[in-house]
């Protein structure tokens, strides 16, 4: 029995739950992202159109009745023709090469759009990450406040009774802490809808912690650069383009066709055989406007290569600056306004406690306030420098090396 009630308490102990990083986070998605399969499906569509880009013209085998009803001598069936015949066309000028390069170039496209699409998906769960930790931190916050004004309450009450202070700042005290219980009510329930929100991107639950200490940390250094997935899709754009340049030029060539049948005439119930072909002329002509178009498709892409490449450096020395700024305003949080605001807190509620009359409730309430506006604006400037941080990451490519396991996962 005594064996059994231990194990029976052994079981009955709560679970510790794990501590999520965004590693493990990026991961858990990477392994079970639906958006994969779409991917995929977009890839086999593409590989298609290189399976179908491979066909050459189909052959035609057709008919002909001449003559076989009119006036005269061209009665029904005396003087009629009918010809079978069998038909073939050459493509000439490396058309068909050309269309399976412009196909095999539309997959690399689709590749790396992929590259793109998942790249942003990580984003937003990286960005669903920083709202759970920002979550988190306004716990301690709120926490915070509610001890304050529960012990700020017991001063004002003694002081209450011994007459130093009227009935309505007791009444005030109150309403206070109870505004402050409900506020951290909704702090813990905001920070469960965001650990469970994090968790939808792979199915999971909400039944782990984040670590507070990678919220606190600040690192407003510029990650190194990778290869740019924005300029890489730009990049396969342009080698479609000039596969599509080539296609077009090979339009320039004419693609002679020959027949070959054999035809039977009515009168005397003879047979012979008949050749013949044909080639379109005037192909240069009837096809230099497409080349022109794919030619200035070309050029316009390589000019917007050169665009992107500006604008993503210049938003990443934004956001570079930005963080710096941020960092910078939090460290005169740390040194500066909170140090103040909660010595200010403390010397006020020493007074009130020892009874005195130098300070009212009214000025430990703007006290309180003024110190818990600092602590809730520093949570607030570690979230938006943490989100930018989200954002630099995506521009690096800081999260590329879990492409190929997503790839892989389907």
């Amino acid at each position: 029995m005594l064996c059994g009630s231990a194990l029976l308490a052994a079981f009955a102990l709560p679970v510790q739950a794990q501590n999520l990083s965004l590693d493990e986070a990026l991961s858990r998605v990477a392994a079970s992202d639906p958006a994969v399969a779409a991917n995929a499906a977009r890839l086999e569509a593409a590989d298609a159109a290189i399976l179908q880009a491979d066909v050459r013209p189909r052959d035609v085998v057709g008919i002909d009745f001449e003559d076989f009803a009119g006036t005269g001598p061209y009665s029904p069936l005396s003087q009629s023709q009918t010809t079978g015949w069998y038909e073939r066309t050459w493509e000439r000028g490396g058309k068909r090469e050309a269309r399976i390069g412009a196909a095999r170039a539309d997959v690399a496209i689709v590749g790396q759009q992929n590259r793109v699409r998942l790249l942003d998906r990580l984003a937003r769960v990286q960005a669903a990450w920083v709202e759970a930790l920002a979550a988190e931190a306004a716990i301690p916050v709120a926490e915070a406040r509610l001890t304050d004004l529960k012990r700020v309450e017991l001063d004002v009450v003694r002081r209450v009774t011994g007459a130093l202070d009227p009935w309505f700042a007791a009444e005030r005290a109150r309403t206070n802490v109870a505004q402050a219980e409900i506020a951290l009510e909704q702090a813990r329930e905001t920070a469960r809808n965001a650990r469970a929100s994090l968790a939808a991107w792979w199915g999971g639950s909400g039944d782990y912690q984040i670590d507070a200490a990678v919220f606190q940390a600040l690192d407003p250094s510029v990650p190194a650069a990778g290869d740019s997935a924005d300029v890489a899709v730009l990049a396969a754009e342009i080698t479609a383009a000039e596969a599509k340049v080539k296609l077009a030029e090979t339009g320039n060539v004419a693609d002679p066709s020959a027949r070959v049948g054999l035809r039977h005439f009515g009168q005397g119930n003879d047979l012979a055989v008949m050749v013949g072909g044909s080639i379109p002329l005037g192909s240069k002509a009837a096809n230099r406007g497409n080349v022109e178009r794919a030619r200035a498709e070309q050029r316009a892409l390589e000019a917007e290569v050169a665009v992107t490449r500006v604008e993503i450096g210049r938003e990443i020395d934004r956001l570079v600056a930005d963080r710096r700024l941020i960092a910078s305003e939090i460290k005169r949080i740390d040194e500066e306004v909170l140090p103040s605001a909660s010595r200010a807190v403390r010397l006020i509620s020493d007074g009130l406690a020892r009874g005195g009359t130098a300070f009212t409730f009214l000025e430990f309430s703007q006290a309180q306030i003024a110190a818990h506006d600092a602590r809730s604006r520093r949570v607030e400037l570690l979230r938006r420098f943490h989100l930018m941080g989200v954002r630099l990451d995506r521009l690096t490519g800081r999260h590329a090396a879990l492409i190929p396991t997503m790839e892989n996962a389907r």
